[in-house]
């Protein structure tokens, strides 16, 4: 996809200067981030209305491109469905040759060799499951149009509407504006700069969304907890080497996951059975980012134990 999803120029603030205060700062591009944009990563650049960054077009989904994305998702899924209609039927043909060559009359006859037959067996597998794959992708993209909401906002209205608020503090998600308007600010023209012009419910503060995800961040500090790093992890996405059941049971999540040595510190926001989501104390990587993602439980014990206690799980793991 040649089409960018619209980039926050470095350095953006709002022209009343009073409005930062409603919003998060982006330490790498030195600058604050508006309504519905998120840093990514891997582009280095905070996008509007960021969705998701995709490997398969090495860019992001956002402001810009959330259509002709929806648009390649649907055109892959026809394409496969048409491909695998055909090699089904040549599949078929191939397999009832005899009925056809006696009673086919003018109908083609399909003659497969060995590696023919592999190669259409290997290719309507593929088809098939890029049907599944992509289909279900497109279902969950096409749901989330139709809210107006993208990933990382369906995200922070599941925390909005979890968290304990005031009794009379009630969350209104501020851009589902009906299922047909949502569409059409997606499918149409998009509606709006990308930045801080985005049409909003009745009732609804232009950094509704931001707020919210202010205090989240500030209930997450609240929350974290340190760990002590009791056994070296290497950064595997499948580490067997500490235990079949935590090697098989991964956050399912393309999350970084970070190397990690005895006696590192990590402040751990999210917990799993067998994972810890954390970020790595006073380190940042290559590109100046904090070094957050998962790795395993059982490398680590919560700070509050005793040094005494650190040293004897370290021996026990080693």
């Amino acid at each position: 996809m040649f089409i960018g999803p619209g980039y926050v120029p470095f350095g953006w603030h709002p022209e009343n200067i009073e409005e930062c205060r409603y919003l998060q700062y982006c330490t790498l591009c030195k600058g604050y981030k508006p309504p519905r944009a998120h840093h990514c990563r891997k582009c280095k650049r905070c996008v509007m209305k960021m969705d998701h960054h995709c490997p398969w077009i090495n860019n992001c989904c956002g402001h810009f491109n959330h259509a002709k994305f929806a648009l390649f998702l649907i055109s892959a899924v026809c394409g496969c469905i048409l491909s695998s209609t055909l090699l089904f039927i040549g599949l078929y043909r191939a397999f009832r040759i005899n009925w056809y060559f006696l009673y086919g009359e003018q109908q083609y006859i399909v003659y497969l060799t060995v590696y023919q037959l592999a190669f259409t067996v290997f290719s309507f597998g593929l088809a098939l499951g890029v049907i599944v794959a992509v289909g279900g992708l497109f279902y969950v993209q096409m749901k989330q149009i139709i809210r107006n909401e993208t990933s990382i906002e369906d995200w922070i209205v599941v925390k909005a509407y979890s968290r304990p608020r005031p009794e009379n503090d009630v969350f209104i998600y501020p851009y589902n504006l009906g299922w047909w308007q949502n569409i059409k600010q997606v499918f149409w023209e998009p509606q709006g700069n990308g930045m801080t012009d985005w049409p909003l419910v009745d009732g609804c503060h232009p950094y509704t969304i931001t707020i919210e995800q202010l205090i989240q961040k500030e209930d997450k500090k609240a929350r974290k907890r340190q760990y002590t790093i009791v056994k070296n992890y290497n950064g595997s996405w499948f580490p067997i080497s500490v235990g079949l059941r935590t090697c098989l049971t991964p956050p399912c999540s393309d999350e970084y996951r970070i190397p990690l040595s005895v006696g590192d510190k990590v402040f751990v926001t999210r917990w799993r059975t067998r994972w810890l989501y954390g970020e790595l104390c006073s380190k940042l990587n290559e590109s100046g980012c904090d070094i957050k993602g998962w790795f395993p439980r059982c490398c680590a014990v919560e700070f509050t134990t005793t040094e005494e206690e650190v040293t004897s799980a370290a021996k026990k793991l080693s």
